[in-house]
């Protein structure tokens, strides 16, 4: 049911950290090589920790170099902008190094989407796949209100309205919504770069991507088991194992 990995510094820093607790002998190389071949050739994402297009460019190909081998299976993720703020004079690094890694034939998905126009940028870069971060843009949304909630708690895709007024970041009420404008920009112009919906929080939100045309969905674990609940199925388990007829059961 999965369709590939995609991972940061910090997860697989705080994975290996929990299997050494656990008594394993894994290094953090062991570990990332592990995933690649559990993933059977299926994408996974390798994220650059450098900030600047050079330097992004090199460890892009190091990584790549290194860890494709193994599955021929490496994607490599850069951020879409690597400035930390309004005055850095990296706001274009981002963009320079997918292009560059592109052109070397080195797949890439580019991260830190929060705008549609980002994604469009990311896509004519030549990205394979645009990441836009719903679960985050709702966070932000409500922290930005002084709402309090749970990162889990479902943030309605039409918006969320205080004191009469949608909230909204330059146009996008919702997490789902940048998704929505990211795959209708795709779509406009063909490009082959496929949506990533990334940081969704609960299985609403997970059917809401895949209905505005999310090409992939990243969720944890824990989302993908709560996708499969409902009480109506744990009711209709009962009634169906209450009547099962021992002859039929067992047929053979």
């Amino acid at each position: 049911m999965v369709d590939g990995v995609t991972t940061n510094p910090s997860l697989l820093k705080r994975a290996v950290e929990k299997r050494l607790k656990a008594g394993e002998k894994v290094d953090l190389r062991k570990y990332i090589i592990q995933i690649l071949e559990v993933a059977g050739g299926m994408p996974v994402s390798l994220e650059v920790t450098e900030v600047t297009a050079d330097s992004m460019v090199e460890q892009g190909k190091r990584l790549h170099a290194l860890f494709n081998p193994v599955a021929g299976n490496v994607v490599i993720k850069i951020p879409v902008n690597p400035a930390f703020k309004d005055e850095d004079a990296t706001h274009l690094d981002g963009i320079k190094a997918v292009r560059e890694l592109t052109d070397a034939g080195i797949p890439v998905n580019c991260t830190l989407i929060f705008t549609p126009e980002q994604a469009l940028l990311a896509a004519k870069a030549g990205a394979k796949f645009l990441s836009p971060f719903a679960g985050r843009i709702d966070d932000d949304l409500r922290g930005k209100s002084g709402m309090i909630f749970d990162k889990s708690s479902y943030y309605p895709a039409a918006g969320m309205a205080v004191d009469g007024k949608t909230l909204e970041d330059n146009g996008i009420v919702s997490g789902v919504d940048l998704v929505e404008q990211c795959v209708e920009i795709v779509g406009n112009y063909g490009f082959e770069a496929e949506v990533l919906a990334a940081s969704l929080r609960n299985p609403r939100q997970v059917r809401e991507a895949a209905l505005v045309g999310a090409h992939i969905a990243t969720l944890p674990f824990s989302v993908i088991e709560d996708m499969l609940k409902h009480h109506k199925t744990y009711e209709g388990m009962k009634l169906f194992t209450a009547d099962i007829v021992a002859e039929y059961a067992e047929v053979n």
